[in-house]
């Protein structure tokens, strides 16, 4: 397999842009797979690496972070692409201007993984994803639940990094 696009998830709308993600890179050529970065023991077989999690609390989950502390090595040595999975297609009013502030926060997180580049893209907010006070809050702060993944900038995202890998 050349690429790996390993994701970490609570509530599938991750999986879901890893899967698509996975799938463009398939159809431009690029042998991809992707798998959550938790249940991934063998680096050796990949080339290049499109990482991704949701973000809680401006930051990457538990797994998707033990997962880049652990193959530092690895990772340092092959092309690595992330992104991130918010909700600041969700955000409006005053309260939208916040999202392109999040991107350091939760950069810096991931600070010592060396990348090529990071996108946040929007995910998925239900309101069963949310206790009581949370439901409240987000509605307070202008938030809409829905699905707010933009299809078409993730494909063409992914159909840069084919023609980028294709390049080396």
């Amino acid at each position: 397999m050349d690429v790996l696009v390993g994701y970490a998830t609570v509530h599938g709308s991750t999986r879901e842009i890893a899967e698509r993600l996975a799938g463009v890179l398939r159809r431009a050529g690029v042998e991809a797979e992707a798998r959550q970065m938790g249940q991934v023991d063998d680096l050796s077989g990949y080339r290049a690496f499109v990482l991704g999690s949701a973000v809680h609390g401006q930051k990457w989950l538990g797994p998707a972070l033990a997962f880049v502390r652990e193959n530092p090595d690895t990772l340092a040595a092959r092309p690595v692409w992330v992104f991130s999975v918010g909700m600041p297609g969700a955000l409006r009013g005053p309260w939208k201007g916040l999202a392109p502030k999040e991107i350091p926060v939760i950069e810096e997180g991931l600070a010592g993984l060396p990348r090529r580049e990071h996108r946040l893209f929007s995910g998925v907010v239900a309101p069963w994803q949310l206790n009581r006070l949370g439901r409240l809050l987000f509605r307070l702060v202008g938030g809409r639940f829905g699905d707010y993944r933009d299809w078409a900038a993730i494909e063409s995202w992914a159909v840069e990094i084919a023609e980028a890998l294709s390049a080396e």
